[in-house]
């Protein structure tokens, strides 16, 4: 039986317009606030830039800070760095960043390398000590913040973007000059867990939540895209402008960009002097900007690309909460897909399916990372994970793609990650996966598998449900796998702690089959088996020599809780509860063994069964 038949219930599509009432209950929760206005000059020939920094750093936790961290990302590209160390000591190292099997890190010029540094830095107007330690700045302060206190920090510093290698860069595949992510001196976050200066050696990353004001000078013939709005739009024109209003022209060479960015926890810009500039208002939403070569190669995908975009923002808006802020930018550039605040870098030569793919992805990471925002060293399952869930359903309806499981690719990889024997468990730092490609089957694969697997528990209603709530309950929070966890709980009314310690905190697998059937007093008896370690709630599919269908749910005792009949019409029987220690369960039919033609363990397949061939019993089997 294939693993891609049609669901018997149709229900993935469905869309929830309900909220649940209910807040999240955590009083305790805090976060800190980080606000930055920045002034930066780019040199365009020598890809370097100087900047000056004020930040306000509002101590909200409960704790007296005596030092703070920066992350300075642009030093991980330099050869000896971690990030080059790493690329020739892992196995599979990203090919991306990998020329003939070296790392290109290694081969940096000085002039290719990329670098950030602080001049000075103040703390209230006093001199503070630092120290740049590969990707982190470590500050002592000059006097401790104190619960509920502020600091303001005075920074200049200066940096050098490198050769685009990953993510961020100058000169990409495609002819982009300017990606400019993770370019400034960013405050580490600080939480109920403590600091996490993480060094920039692979992944991704962690922010604070906080206003940006960002001022960019740089070659007037250069057009800028990404975060924020534009504060100065008839003054810069390149299409920012109001329509019919008149640019007031700027004498020099150089234009200051002037970008405000409320609520967000990163600030990323692009630039390019040949980039055309489109922009698409939507009705009741935000307003969409697209930045991209003038490639007549391209042009017809990237014209065709601007009303899928709005469909998808439609759909994000519609199945997970409303996108907040009033612009959102598509962005040529970067080394493939990586999503930002109010923004997006992609690369633009693709075909079609392909590009609309990749805008999907990165936009749906607005709701799971820029609005949600995970740590995504620590949980990064939960960034892509459900971000994959969430843009494979899209697609399934911007695209027409029309597929029964539009999670089938997800469970295959997670199937795989099973089979390779490399798999290590979700709670693994993000660094420190042995296997790049097991780190990207958890967290894409196994992380989409989560939420689809969720669905198949608690009902496909409900997960929607869990979704919004969600998302309603921690948008601009820092949410935590228990979150997810208690949210479908409240919604569902079923006890979930099982789910998410044997998904994430382990590498258990499921494995159930059909030990035994044969007939009892004329009534056809099954006997499950639990082979795997990890539990879970059985639907069993009976189906009749006349062709009629009816399906037994079997609840798991620590769930406490039922799911609805996910199967329409289809007569559903619920049997007793099966506690997990047991390894084998029956019960009858109330029909002759003759009767039956066919019996399948969840005929949805949206449990992540990892042996398949003994879910189902055929009579020419005894």
């Amino acid at each position: 039986m294939s693993r891609s038949k049609k669901f018997l219930a149709a229900s993935f599509f469905l869309v929830i317009s309900g909220i649940f009432g209910y807040s999240q209950g955590n009083t305790a929760y805090w976060q800190q606030e980080v606000d930055y206005t920045m002034k930066v000059t780019m040199d365009v020939e020598s890809f370097r830039y100087a900047g000056d920094q004020t930040l306000v750093y509002t101590n909200n936790s409960p704790d007296v800070l005596n030092r703070v961290y920066y992350h300075m990302y642009f030093n991980a590209f330099q050869p000896g760095s971690e990030m080059d160390i790493r690329l020739q000591s892992i196995t599979d190292p990203d090919r991306r960043m990998i020329t003939d099997g070296k790392s290109r890190i290694a081969d940096l010029s000085p002039a290719e390398i990329g670098f950030l540094k602080a001049s000075s830095l103040t703390q209230d107007g006093k001199e503070v000590s630092y120290a740049l330690e590969g990707t982190v700045l470590v500050v002592s302060l000059d006097h401790p913040i104190e619960p509920g206190a502020s600091s303001t920090f005075n920074m200049t510093f200066e940096g050098q973007v490198p050769l685009q290698i990953r993510r961020s860069g100058r000169d990409n595949k495609e002819g982009v000059a300017l990606s400019m992510s993770q370019w400034y001196p960013k405050m580490a976050e600080y939480d109920f867990e403590g600091w996490h200066a993480d060094p920039y050696i692979a992944r991704e990353f962690h922010g604070v939540w906080g206003n940006f004001d960002v001022s960019i000078t740089l070659d007037k013939r250069y057009t800028v895209g990404g975060t924020g709005y534009l504060q100065n739009a008839d003054e810069i024109g390149h299409g920012y402008e109001t329509p019919g209003t008149k640019i007031r022209r700027v004498r020099g060479k150089t234009l200051t960009w002037h970008f405000k960015a409320p609520m967000v926890h990163d600030f990323m810009w692009a630039a390019d002097p040949e980039y055309i500039h489109d922009v698409l208002p939507m009705e009741n939403g935000p307003t969409l900007h697209f930045f991209y070569k003038d490639n007549p190669e391209i042009l017809e995908n990237w014209k065709n690309l601007q009303p899928k975009t709005a469909e998808a923002m439609t759909f994000f808006n519609t199945n997970v909460g409303p996108y907040p802020y009033d612009q959102y930018s598509v962005v040529q550039g970067g080394d493939g897909g990586m999503e930002y605040a109010m923004s997006t870098l992609i690369t633009g030569e693709r075909k079609f399916e392909s590009l609309v793919g990749v805008m999907v992805h990165e936009m749906a990471h607005s709701w799971f990372q820029h609005l949600l925002a995970t740590n995504e060293s620590k949980n990064e399952w939960m960034d892509e994970g459900f971000t994959s869930f969430i843009s494979s359903l899209c697609m399934n309806t911007v695209m027409n793609q029309q597929k029964p499981n539009p999670f089938e690719g997800s469970y295959n990889g997670y199937y795989s990650l099973v089979r390779s024997g490399k798999e290590q468990p979700q709670t693994t730092h993000a660094d420190r996966y042995e296997f790049n490609s097991a780190y990207g089957s958890s967290a894409y694969n196994k992380g989409a598998v989560f939420l689809a697997q969720l669905g198949y528990i608690i009902g496909q209603d409900k997960l929607m449900a869990t979704l919004q709530k969600y998302y309603e309950d921690f948008k601009f929070k820092h949410p935590t796998p228990n979150d997810i966890k208690r949210t479908a709980e409240k919604v569902s009314g079923m006890e979930l702690d099982w789910y998410l310690t044997d998904w994430a905190q382990t590498t258990n697998t499921i494995d159930y089959g059909i030990k035994e059937v044969s007939e009892n007093e004329n009534d056809a008896e099954i006997v499950l088996e639990r082979i795997g370690l990890m539990p879970m709630p059985i639907d069993v599919l009976v189906v009749y020599n006349d062709g009629a269908q009816e399906t037994f749910y079997v609840p798991l005792q620590m769930m406490r809780g039922e799911k609805e009949n996910p199967y329409g019409g289809i007569q559903r029987t619920v049997l007793p509860d099966w506690a997990w220690a047991y390894p084998s369960y029956s019960f009858k039919i109330g029909q002759p063994l003759a009767n039956v033609k066919a019996i399948v363990i969840d005929p949805s397949q949206l449990m992540a069964d990892v042996q398949i061939e003994n879910n189902i019993w055929l009579p020419n089997q005894n």
